[in-house]
């Protein structure tokens, strides 16, 4: 009789995990506590349920490293990939999904496989015997993370998150606001209006970012600390860290021509749309940690979102992530229990990519070794590679927080050809990659 994998966790990791396994012809049991026990963030018990924003960021695997990380997930016939192409949103050069019919997607499509079996409810201690992947994401239960932290000793395992405003499309002024991605990014003309502008002058922006600092925020319980990712910071917090940091991110006005007025913007607030039928858009970069009474005063101070509605305000959770340097071998297996492997976020990377990505190679792992063979990582040259070598020593233990997938984890590369450019310096390094990832796919 076959020897089972079990996968705690149906977020973005755990399903593609669970797939990888079972298309490799061993037999997977999912565990899942949604929808009986909820989190702060999920609304149902769908797997693959995004709670954050709706994008997998850049598509371009030529000169991006996201990208790239999409292309080999595709070459993987990842679950997560085929999921986002069904259901891809106009958004430019990003990737983009409509999320509600994304997760439906994904939880149809395991739910039908024959390898696969699911079974609800909390795991709420480290299992002993068995084989096991652990892909609770940054919002493990609250038993299994202390399970983990007793196993580990770790001295923590947690830092915060904060989730972006959600604004119903037909309440927003379009004589105000405007639609264009930036750049006019996108081949077609719906491409080039996923986003919605909101403009601000000088004046208005100022007024803003008072309001923004001066705004009643949520408070932190005892003994927790707000160690913040820096990809994924508060809007409040880069404020504070200067009254113009947020017009050279996610407010930069960049890019933009504004049809209303001549006069160029001083700041824009960009929306994207959150689902295919455009009703929803989300406030890019604007993850906030304000109250919600606080939420909805601040931003209706915005031009063009002075009668908003909201269809989800901000909000801000634990996020757990484990030393992964320290207690992951280059399997993704837990030093001081091999029989269980981590996978997704809680390994210490950040994003929906990212964190499927680790799904897929802890997946493919667990069921190679189950089969009585070893499946060595990826080569550092991919991104796939780079990422788990960062998590699983790469990374300084010290220091070790989340990280996105980055050119800057790659080994070097010489610009071939006598390139010298960043961009194509970034063409040598995903060219180098499909060829590195290929081979280590065939073999």
């Amino acid at each position: 009789m076959r020897e089972t994998l079990h996968i705690i966790g149906g977020g973005m990791a755990g399903s593609e995990a669970a797939w990888q396994a079972a298309e490799m012809g061993v037999p997977v049991v999912l565990h899942e506590m949604r929808p009986a026990i909820g989190t702060f963030a999920h609304r149902t018990g769908l797997f693959a349920e995004m709670v954050c924003s709706n994008s997998f960021r850049s598509d371009d695997d030529e000169r991006n490293a996201v990208g790239l990380l999409h292309w080999e997930m595709r070459a993987a016939k990842g679950l997560v990939m085929e999921a986002a192409s069904r259901h891809r949103l106009p958004a430019g050069g990003a990737l983009a999904v409509d999320r509600d019919p994304f997760a439906d997607y994904v939880t149809e499509r395991l739910k039908a496989h024959p390898l696969v079996s699911v079974e609800y409810g909390e795991v709420r201690d480290l299992p002993r015997d068995g084989h096991w992947i652990v892909a609770t994401g940054p919002l493990t239960s609250g038993a299994l993370a202390e399970s983990i932290r007793v196993e580990t000793g770790a001295d923590s395992l947690a830092f915060f998150d904060a989730i972006a405003p959600i604004v119903y499309a037909e309440s927003v002024d379009m004589s105000v606001a405007w639609m264009q991605s930036r750049y006019d990014k996108g081949e077609t003309v719906e491409e080039q209006t996923a986003y919605m502008n909101c403009p601000m002058d000088r004046d208005q922006y100022y007024a803003f970012i008072e309001a923004l600092l001066a705004a009643e925020k949520t408070e932190f319980h005892e003994g927790e600390t707000a160690g913040y990712f820096d990809g994924c910071l508060p809007i409040e917090v880069m404020a504070e860290r200067g009254r113009e940091t947020l017009r050279f991110g996610p407010m930069k006005p960049v890019g933009l021509t504004n049809p209303h007025r001549a006069e160029k913007p001083y700041a824009v607030v960009q929306l994207r749309r959150d689902n295919k039928l455009g009703t929803l858009y989300n406030i890019v970069g604007f993850q906030t940690k304000m109250k919600y009474g606080a939420q909805t005063s601040v931003f209706k101070m915005i031009p063009g979102l002075q009668d908003a509605n909201f269809a989800r305000l901000g909000g801000i959770h634990r996020n757990t992530f484990l030393n992964s340097p320290t207690l992951l071998d280059d399997q993704m297996r837990l030093r001081s229990r091999p029989n269980i492997r981590f996978a997704g976020q809680v390994t210490g990377v950040e994003g929906y990519v990212e964190s499927a990505a680790m799904g897929l190679l802890a997946g493919r792992m667990a069921a190679a070794e189950m089969l009585g063979q070893t499946l060595p990582p990826p080569p550092p040259d991919t991104a796939m590679g780079a990422l788990v070598t960062h998590i699983t020593g790469g990374a300084e233990a010290k220091t070790f927080q989340p990280m996105n997938v980055n050119f800057g984890l790659f080994p070097p590369i010489d610009a071939r050809g006598g390139r010298k450019g960043r961009k194509d310096r970034y063409k040598a390094y995903t060219d180098r990659a499909k060829e590195a990832f290929q081979a280590w796919l065939g073999a």
